[in-house]
């Protein structure tokens, strides 16, 4: 399990962060490494100091994105990375399988097992989307795999 950071005391001017704050790991294509995604990214917001409101955000969406790389592809990791910059936080996940996801019509919504925003399998996406003030999909490097991408807002409301 690699493990990359790129941590600095959180610094705000007029609630937003002078410099970017950088986080990046690597986990398992496993069920079990959900959870460990979810914990990860609590424990890097809150000693960024982000609110708690965006930190529950922060743990739905990379949950969502997180089991879609470990349900739908035949990856044997999934990356997850960590951006703060200004007053947006950057969430994105990526796989390096290349399973049945596709892109679905929309904002580049991926459609898992084409089972579109209103079916079982698209329930997630829609969570990201009410969620995030953007999101995406492109392509993995090499044409193989995806990355999901995600960016939540926040401002100077207290954790």
């Amino acid at each position: 399990m690699a493990y990359f950071s790129d941590v600095r005391p959180l610094e705000r001017a007029g609630g937003s962060v002078e410099r970017p704050l950088r986080d990046v790991f690597r986990l398992p294509a496993i069920g079990a490494s959900v959870a460990e995604a979810r914990r990860r990214v609590l424990a890097r917001l809150t000693e960024w100091d982000i609110g708690a409101v965006v930190r529950d955000d922060a743990q739905l969406v990379v949950s969502e994105l997180f089991t879609n790389a470990v349900r739908h592809t035949d990856s044997e990791r999934v990356d997850c990375e960590l951006r703060v910059t200004g007053v947006r936080l950057r969430l994105a996940v990526t796989d390096q399988g290349s399973g049945p996801a596709r892109h679905a019509g929309g904002a580049a919504g991926l459609c898992p097992e084409g089972g579109g925003a209103e079916g079982e399998n698209g329930r997630g996406l829609l969570l990201v989307s009410a969620l995030a003030e953007a999101w995406g999909v492109r392509p993995g490097a090499g044409g193989r795999g995806h990355t999901v991408w995600a960016e939540l807002g926040f401002g100077t409301s207290a954790p």
